[in-house]
């Protein structure tokens, strides 16, 4: 089984819908600058607002098959159309 080479105690972001359970994780992005995770789902983000900091570990709680693609790249975003899709892998502009 595939795991994050990070620690399960590392801060990611999030959404509260996320959190809420009313949106499936369909996005994720693992930045190049930083190296910083972020774990979204289909809602359109209007404001920093709705962002949440949570453990790596939260997150796969929240949806297991992110180990999937625990392997990205810096600097690319993986998407899927709903939890169960095949995730698309594509570098970031």
């Amino acid at each position: 089984m595939k795991q994050f080479q990070e620690n399960l105690d590392t801060a990611v972001f999030t959404t509260k819908y996320v959190l809420e359970k009313q949106s499936p994780i369909t996005h994720v992005y693992h930045y190049d600058e930083d190296g910083a995770w972020q774990f979204s789902g289909l809602e359109e983000i209007d404001n920093n607002q709705d962002f949440r900091v949570v453990s790596l570990e939260e997150i796969i709680k929240l949806d297991g098959s992110i180990l999937e693609i625990s392997d990205l790249p810096l600097g690319y975003e993986a998407f899927r159309e709903k939890p169960g899709s095949s995730w698309e892998i594509v570098k970031t502009s």
